[in-house]
């Protein structure tokens, strides 16, 4: 998961609404969203590592992480962090214990962003600097990079974001799904640097990402309400091609 967007407005009727973009190479193989077994999670799962890169549960838990774009450090060896995603939504731990809980053990991993949410708290842990941020209320954002950092994609991502959730249904999802699907890259003054040549970065500092061969390949659109929940996902093949989508109400 390479991008993920919230709106957090804890005491409301839609306390969060969260859109987010995996991205990935094409050849690494993974599963739709799917309710897994004994019905509780509802994810995507990674065939490789096992995880799953966001995630919603019955409920109420939610999920999502994002990769810290460091190549000069990555470690080939280090476990997978999809576990990280699954392991919370599958447990019991309010947000602030899981978040303690793993502190000690997020130099085993390569760098990542976790979001998690247990129906009250939203929060933040940045692996690079063993940190919990508690997400106050509002628009936010993450990347490849620390939270809210101002990279070019999340400032636009926010700033639409904070104008689509003033909209009604169903423009309001429309616009949403627009930000996710914008192809549009930053001007090379803005790109940040991450290690990477510079065409590499320029693409990816879109929204969408569509490259020979990675990109994105789903696209999630979850809202949690007081009395349920809803998500959409689209998936996507090599070209940015849509190859399905899933609706689910719980």
């Amino acid at each position: 998961m390479c991008l993920i967007a919230w709106s957090w407005q804890p005491g409301t009727a839609q306390p969060l609404l969260l859109l987010a973009n995996r991205d990935e190479f094409y050849a690494r193989p993974s599963q739709a969203m799917h309710w897994w077994n004994g019905g509780q999670v509802l994810a995507g799962r990674d065939l490789a590592g096992g995880g799953t890169w966001l995630g919603v549960s019955r409920s109420g838990r939610v999920a999502a992480l994002t990769n810290y774009r460091d190549p000069a450090n990555f470690r080939a060896d280090a476990p997978s962090r999809g576990a990280l995603v699954a392991n919370f939504l599958q447990g019991t731990l309010s947000a602030a214990n899981y978040v303690e809980s793993i502190l000690p053990t997020v130099g085993r991993y390569n760098g990542f962003n976790l979001l998690v949410f247990d129906g009250t708290q939203l929060l933040g842990l940045e692996s690079r600097h063993a940190r919990m941020l508690e997400l106050a209320a509002g628009i936010g954002a993450v990347s490849n990079a620390d939270f809210l950092s101002p990279w070019p994609k999340l400032e636009k991502l926010r700033t639409g974001l904070a104008q689509a959730v003033e909209g009604t249904p169903p423009d309001q999802d429309h616009a949403l799904w627009d930000l996710l699907c914008d192809a549009e890259a930053a001007p090379d003054e803005l790109l940040p640097q991450t290690g990477i040549p510079l065409e590499r970065e320029r693409a990816l500092s879109t929204a969408f990402i569509a490259t020979p061969d990675y990109g994105t390949r789903a696209s999630t659109l979850l809202k949690i309400y007081a009395d349920g929940i809803s998500v959409e996902e689209r998936r996507f093949e090599a070209a940015g091609r849509l190859a399905g989508t899933s609706r689910f109400k719980l």
